[in-house]
């Protein structure tokens, strides 16, 4: 396809917001002044992982990288791992992860697509399942690409090696986890691979696979993994420390509000399109006290929720959360719960809930007036609650519960 690139220094910009690592960058700029020469797109890969189909904004660090190139002009190729799916990365993992059918890979590699695509632009994309190829392989042709790479080489794996000296089994058809996926690379003619700097290990194999196959080798870009709203992890849906690009108006705007200080700067650059000189200040004016914390943040909210929603819901958002939390004094880092059961006995949700160790200790507290909710104080131990619509439950002076109908 035809193209007028922007040029080099303008694309190299856009390119390293954010980035961690370009391996190596001198072959990157090559690759992009030959394509502008050439008015040729680069394929830009990225291979996503169908075992888990609900998105976060750390899956969106990544796909806004994509998403980068496409504005470049370049051709974004999205990879759905539905053959690699059957078998399971086990970057990151102490143990073999359990792997999916086809049928179930396909689904979620779909469910996917559709969530990436409030992300990626409808312009400048291919959609590619490596069953396409993987799929139509015999046991000489994996044969053949297992004789390029050497177990010494794959062993050096962090994962590998650590599962290797504590005794953890290792089965083979992980070794061919990475084969599988740097074979894409050549099944596509990648240029630029993306990931996370977890993948770092596995997009490399796809270079060097390149090599063995006489391909001109794919230069890899990484990307920081995202803390999640706690700080301290990467941003995961088990660790209930995500902020979820389906999520309604409000839980977008709330669970931004709840990350730490430290976070905000990150949060700007990897995760919205505010200009990075305007976050080098928000940054700069946030360390000298110039600008409150709060106030930053309830920018990355409202930008946030206008990102994935609209202008008016990223207003109404706030609205709502300054009538709760701010009028009504109420901590910014509610933490939610979702009834089971209902209508049900306030003892039993003080107790399932684990805002009170037992039956006597909740009794005890409602009578002595330190349960309360929506604000009015409960004084009957066998009340029983029939929500209809979240409510904010308050336990002593500082234990607070959203629940959820």
């Amino acid at each position: 396809m035809m193209k007028n690139f922007p040029e080099l220094n303008e694309q190299m910009d856009l390119i390293q917001r954010g980035v961690f690592e370009i391996i190596p960058e001198e072959e990157l700029e090559k690759k992009i002044i030959l394509s502008k020469k050439s008015k040729k797109q680069l394929n830009i890969k990225l291979g996503c992982d169908p075992t888990r189909p609900d998105l976060h904004l750390g899956h969106s660090v990544v796909l806004r990288k994509l998403r980068h190139f496409q504005e470049l002009g370049h051709l974004a190729i999205l990879i759905v791992g539905d053959f690699t799916g059957m078998i399971g990365d086990p970057t990151g993992k102490n143990k073999t992860r359990p792997h999916l059918t086809l049928e179930e890979a396909k689904i979620n590699g779909k469910t996917y697509f559709e969530q990436a695509s409030k992300v990626l632009s409808s312009k400048n994309i291919s959609i590619k399942y490596n069953s396409q190829w993987l799929g139509k392989m015999n046991f000489a042709d994996v044969i053949n690409i297992a004789s390029k790479y050497t177990v010494a080489r794959m062993i050096e794996r962090d994962d590998f090696t650590d599962r290797y000296k504590s005794g953890e089994p290792i089965s083979i058809h992980e070794f061919l986890y990475p084969l599988a996926q740097a074979y894409d690379s050549i099944a596509i003619k990648s240029d630029v691979e993306l990931g996370g700097t977890d993948q770092k290990f596995n997009l490399l194999v796809g270079r060097d696979l390149q090599k063995e196959f006489g391909q001109i080798p794919q230069v890899i870009l990484t990307m920081p993994l995202l803390l999640g709203t706690d700080g301290i992890e990467k941003m995961s849906k088990s660790l209930d420390n995500y902020v979820g690009i389906n999520e309604s108006a409000s839980q977008i705007y709330g669970k931004t509000l709840s990350i730490p200080d430290k976070l905000i700067v990150d949060y700007f650059t990897l995760t919205t399109n505010v200009d990075i000189k305007d976050v080098e200040k928000i940054g700069s004016d946030m360390n000298s006290g110039k600008l409150n914390p709060r106030d930053s943040k309830r920018e990355l909210a409202r930008t946030l929720v206008e990102m994935y929603h609209t202008k008016s819901a990223a207003q109404k958002a706030e609205k709502e959360f300054d009538e709760i939390f701010i009028k009504k004094n109420l901590p910014y880092d509610i933490a939610e719960y979702s009834l089971k059961s209902k209508p049900i006995f306030i003892l039993d949700l003080l107790v399932t809930s684990k805002m009170c160790e037992s039956k006597s200790q909740a009794r005890r507290l409602i009578e002595q007036g330190g349960v309360s909710l929506d604000n009015i104080k409960l004084s009957d131990s066998n009340l029983i609650i029939d929500l209809k619509k979240s409510s904010i439950l308050k336990v002593g002076k500082r234990n607070f519960l959203k629940l959820i109908p």
